[in-house]
């Protein structure tokens, strides 16, 4: 009997050993978790849930690396400011939010898409050359469908849209193929079309990538 008490009471030290040595271990997993929640988290816009610009831009590289078909898409929403204005902000963030999930809906499963800023967007998906025309037709009609917010009205949007491609403007160069869909979206301003970037629209002057001129481009820097 003694013998039996004395190997239970051997097993029993030998399992505390173990769960104990198990603590730090298990105190480092649920620390990495949780660190890693909050990395992800910073990598993604809280309003939109999109990757936010430096995620966005490392993950357009490595896409634009990959793929040749690639067509690398910048939207900018229309009169945004006097939705803020008229309806209220919260109606401005539930706008953004709709756009978010329409660009997403829209690039699935194989693009990137990235909030800019404000009510700016970009998206790098796979745009098969035959089908380029057709496709930014749709993501137009989805951008000007109203949205309808929580108490039932419906705010009418908009958005201006330029693409470029590398075939096109001749680089595969993320900030090139940026700098030129910025320039081609300002040229179809409010034209209710999205306008593909040519080689003549990389001579549009821009500061750090965005068409001189426009909001905010005086405090980036001096002009490219």
């Amino acid at each position: 009997m003694d013998s039996v008490l004395r190997a239970q009471a051997r097993f029993g030290q030998r399992a505390l050993l173990l769960t104990t040595a198990a603590l730090p271990l298990t105190g480092w997993a649920v620390h990495a978790v949780a660190l890693h929640k909050r990395l992800a988290a910073t990598r993604r816009d809280p309003l939109t849930g999109l990757l936010r610009r430096d995620s966005y831009t490392a993950r357009a590289r490595r896409l634009l690396a990959r793929r040749d078909d690639v067509a690398v898409v910048l939207v900018d929403q229309n009169h945004f400011k006097s939705i803020n204005d008229t309806l209220g902000h919260a109606a401005g963030d539930a706008v953004l939010a709709a756009v978010a999930a329409r660009l997403t809906a829209w690039t699935r499963p194989r693009g990137v898409v990235g909030r800019l800023g404000g009510d700016e967007f970009a998206v790098v998906v796979p745009l098969p050359a035959d089908s380029l025309e057709q496709r930014l037709a749709q993501l137009v009609r989805m951008l000007h469908t109203p949205v309808v917010l929580d108490d039932g009205r419906a705010v009418d949007v908009g958005a201006s849209v330029g693409a470029a491609v590398p075939r096109e403007v001749g680089s595969r160069d993320l900030s090139l193929l940026q700098r030129a869909a910025d320039a081609a979206l300002y040229e179809g301003k409010h034209s209710g079309r999205a306008i593909l970037a040519t080689r003549q629209h990389l001579t549009v002057p821009s500061i750090n990538g965005r068409r001189a001129g426009r909001p905010g481009t005086r405090v980036w820097g001096r002009a490219a």
